[in-house]
């Protein structure tokens, strides 16, 4: 499968994208507070696809692997 993101997703990783854009997150969760909140969609390093429990809202945030935080959740 072609996934045209795949190039700007892996340069974001390399460059340390989602490590400074956690510095100005305003919301984090741990991965058990995301499943408390959240249903996961699906992965696409940085990202991640969810649905948020309270209200069904589609949305997606960037993670880190290491340590593993979840961010700057943006509605669909």
């Amino acid at each position: 499968m072609n996934d045209p993101t795949e190039n700007i997703r892996r340069s974001m990783i390399e460059s340390g994208q989602p490590a400074r854009d956690l510095e100005t997150a305003t919301q984090r969760w741990t991965t058990e507070q995301l499943m408390e909140e959240f249903d996961v969609i699906g992965f696409a390093a940085p990202f991640v696809a969810v649905r948020r429990r309270s209200d069904g809202q589609k949305g997606s945030m960037e993670f880190l692997h290491s340590p593993r935080v979840y961010f700057n959740f943006k509605a669909d």
